[in-house]
């Protein structure tokens, strides 16, 4: 699917047709896209099949007048089987009239990117328009790390009174989706450094500033994903601890029940012989074979109740 952008008094606003000085934004194109963005546009077929690379990593390349960026983007998948967070690339295509952006994935920060731009958005503008998917890239993953943290504190709660897998399971998903997290952004903060070096962006202050403020953005994403990921690994180690404590605890009440319950068993066993017993003709004889049962069940759980075995 491809659909094209250009700003106006609005905000951005979607066209029919393209322009010079456009943004077009590519999801998932199918054959007869893909020929449309090397025959019309000029992009070049391996940019295009870099940016669907589900395994490529952050970089930049350079091909004629034509640059592309590779940038690891967050996802969030609405039905997680696996880990409900991801990074996906995206690549950026720079031409001399038009910026293009590929993605194998609907990306909703690029659907709400014109609404919620800290600044301004110009497609004319194709450097800003870059570092301006940068910072939204860079708050995207700050947003998303908020909602792992809260997901995280939900299943805390859920474990303290657990004893199964299942939660430990959920908060390894999220482990994994902080590691993608944490690789996405240490590789685009070393792809965005090889950008500055180049000098691309000190044509207009404005965007070397922007360019500094991006770097100090993703290098805030990337401390807190460590962070996250640190306290994350220590508290799956401190619960599967907790969970096999629980565990223990419930054995042992089960083996002080079975030792207490033992002891009337024993009794009855004794006198439900078929042979002669003593005081079975007497008639409260019953009376003191249960009352001595108790009294031997009550002592045996003061006992233990005194060496803290309860």
């Amino acid at each position: 699917m491809i659909s094209i952008f250009k700003n106006s008094p609005y905000g951005l606003v979607q066209l029919d047709a393209t322009a010079p000085g456009t943004w077009i934004h590519v999801v998932n194109p199918v054959n007869h896209e893909i020929a449309r963005l090397r025959d019309e546009f000029g992009v070049p077929e391996s940019f295009i099949a870099a940016a669907l690379d589900a395994d490529e990593l952050a970089r930049i390349d350079r091909e004629d007048d034509t640059r592309l960026i590779i940038l690891l983007v967050p996802y969030v998948y609405a039905d997680p089987s696996d880990v409900p967070y991801d990074t996906v690339p995206l690549g950026i295509v720079v031409t001399r009239e038009y910026l293009i952006t590929v993605c194998r994935k609907e990306l909703p920060f690029i659907t709400d990117f014109g609404v919620k731009a800290a600044k301004p958005v110009s497609t004319a503008k194709r450097n800003r328009l870059v570092l301006q998917l940068f910072y939204a890239t860079a708050q995207t993953y700050l947003a998303y790390l908020r909602q792992i943290d809260l997901a995280v504190e939900s299943v805390q709660r859920k474990l303290q009174r657990s004893l199964k897998n299942n939660e430990l399971l959920d908060l390894l998903r999220y482990q994994k989706s902080l590691t993608y997290f944490r690789t996405g952004l240490e590789l685009n903060g070393i792809m965005m450094r090889r950008l500055q070096k180049t000098g691309i962006f000190e044509t207009y202050p404005d965007d070397e500033e922007l360019l500094e403020d991006v770097l100090v953005e993703n290098a805030q994403a990337t401390e807190m994903t460590k962070i996250s990921g640190d306290i994350l690994s220590q508290m799956m180690d401190a619960f599967a601890s907790l969970i096999s404590n629980n565990l223990n605890d419930v054995m042992k009440i089960l083996a002080v029940a079975t030792i207490i319950l033992s002891i009337p068993t024993v009794i009855a066993s004794l006198y439900g012989m078929n042979v002669p017993l003593p005081g079975q003709d007497v008639v409260w004889s019953f009376a003191v074979i249960v009352l001595l049962s108790l009294m031997v069940s009550a002592s045996l759980l003061f006992v233990f109740w005194r060496r803290d075995w309860l």
